[in-house]
């Protein structure tokens, strides 16, 4: 009996979690089935890069995976890495507003405010704003909606002045995102439906998660991990794990077409693969023209992209004559900044520095700030080390430095995203069975959610072949 075949189209974390659950799932049910991975590029992985230099351990793309969030917890222990594992060093964190670095309040969650004390104890908002930003406590919930800014939820809830110090540096520089453009539904709905519950963020989140019980055993370090040998080890013994012969590198799909009851996957080789399911894990921006002859598609390019870019300083540590105690700081947009982002990662993740260093990473490229990234990296370096050098005194060039960009490659969730991807699933269900649209650019960003909307598609391949 011939094998069915799955055609996966891209190697990031996506595309090879996918792969990886998809063949698992083969082996355990002895199923006549056969998976190919398609990769463009020469690696697999996607932004997930890491880079040995002079001792340290560099990562050019993600640098740690959420402990909170289990599908990279339950892949990393499932693939044996467990032993590898290492903890980012707990430490004091800043938020820069106002030109001026102020420690982020304890008792906060992801920048928001799990009680008053969180509020009234911190130096980031005026008297005024804080009494303002205590309203959630007492405003009604907010009135059922389809879908709105995540900034016009908050600023209900809190006050503008919270959410341009506080709140918006770290949720909106999650997605490098606008908090007032961003869909509230499509990047953070746990505030709303703790709203919806409990009348209140404050009170659902002390409801939902209390500040009190002790993690006794449970973690040895902060609320991320990475790995010994940097997060490149993870795709490492992803792809060690996939069927022999079964990725191909180096390979782009030109163009896909249904056929009676199957696709025609056409490459970049000129070769053609006959399969009965297509996985699709690339930007949403590629799909559109491997689906040319289907108008539906062209929705997606409503989908936006920003750029980015993040810049690698190592120093001697004389070279830094003055320093900040901490593992870094988020830039709020009202001070005088073009960096977004500065994690002090010798104190993070002290494993990546040799003895003696110090290893910086800032970001940059805001959404209201994107030519920066098209600047050349001498430009790039000259900005941000301008920009540390009012907070710490440097003294000396750095020992050398990286320069990544990421050129339209970071999606936006703008109010209606939902909306807007369930329309183009449905035309794709009525026009293309057999055909499934996964990550970053639909579902949730993050590795955990790639690594999960790898796992789930498995079950939907399986439902329309059997």
């Amino acid at each position: 009996m011939d094998k069915k075949q799955i055609v996966v189209v891209g190697g990031g974390i996506t595309g090879l979690s996918a792969a990886y659950y998809l063949q698992q799932r083969i082996k355990k049910e002895k199923l006549p089935y056969e998976v190919k991975l398609v990769e463009a590029s020469g690696r697999l992985g996607g932004k997930i890069k890491t880079v040995k230099k002079d001792g340290y351990t560099i990562e050019l793309g993600p640098d740690s995976l959420p402990a909170r969030k289990p599908a990279a917890m339950k892949l990393t222990r499932e693939l044996g890495l467990e032993e590898q594992m290492v903890y980012n060093a707990t430490g004091q964190s800043y938020i820069l507003a106002n030109n001026k670095l102020h420690k982020m309040p304890l008792g906060t969650f992801m920048g928001i405010p799990k009680d008053r004390t969180a509020i009234v104890s911190t130096k980031l908002i005026s008297f005024k704003g804080k009494i303002r930003a205590l309203g959630d406590l007492v405003i009604p919930k907010s009135e059922p909606k389809a879908d709105l800014s995540l900034g016009q939820f908050m600023r209900r809830r809190f006050g503008n002045e919270i959410v341009d110090n506080l709140i918006s540096p770290l949720l909106s520089g999650i997605h490098s995102g606008d908090i007032d453009k961003m869909s509230l539904m499509a990047t953070f709905p746990n505030f709303y439906h703790l709203e919806q519950k409990y009348g209140s963020i404050m009170k659902g989140l002390q409801k939902s998660m209390p500040g009190n019980k002790k993690q006794k055993g449970k973690r040895p370090g902060g609320m991320f991990f990475s790995f010994a040998d940097g997060l490149e080890s993870f795709v490492h013994r992803l792809e060690e794990n996939l069927d022999e012969g079964s990725v191909l590198i180096n390979t782009a799909v030109d163009h896909i077409e249904r056929k009676a009851s199957y696709y025609h996957v056409l490459l970049s080789n000129g070769n053609v693969l006959k399969s009965d399911a297509v996985v699709i894990a690339t930007p949403h921006t590629a799909v559109p023209k491997m689906f040319s002859q289907y108008p539906f598609f062209q929705l997606l390019h409503d989908i936006p992209m920003t750029s980015t870019a993040n810049v690698v300083l190592a120093f001697d540590e004389k070279a830094m004559k003055q320093t900040v105690e901490g593992t870094g700081f988020q830039v709020a947009r009202n001070s005088n900044y073009r960096i977004t982002a500065c994690t002090w990662t010798n104190k993070k993740w002290p494993t990546t520095t040799p003895e003696g260093k110090v290893l910086l990473r800032c970001y940059v490229g805001r959404p209201s700030d994107q030519e920066i990234v098209e600047l050349g990296d001498e430009e790039i370096v000259r900005i941000v080390l301008e920009d540390l050098q009012k907070q710490m005194e440097i003294k000396g060039d750095p020992d050398f430095t990286i320069v990544t960009r990421y050129i339209k490659e970071r999606p936006q969730y703008n109010v209606g995203h939902l909306d807007l991807v369930n329309r183009v699933r449905q035309d794709v269900a009525a026009n293309l069975p057999g055909l499934f649209l996964i990550g970053s650019s639909y579902d949730g960003a993050g590795i955990p959610d790639c690594i999960q909307h790898g796992e789930n598609v498995v079950q939907e391949v399986f439902d329309y072949l059997q």
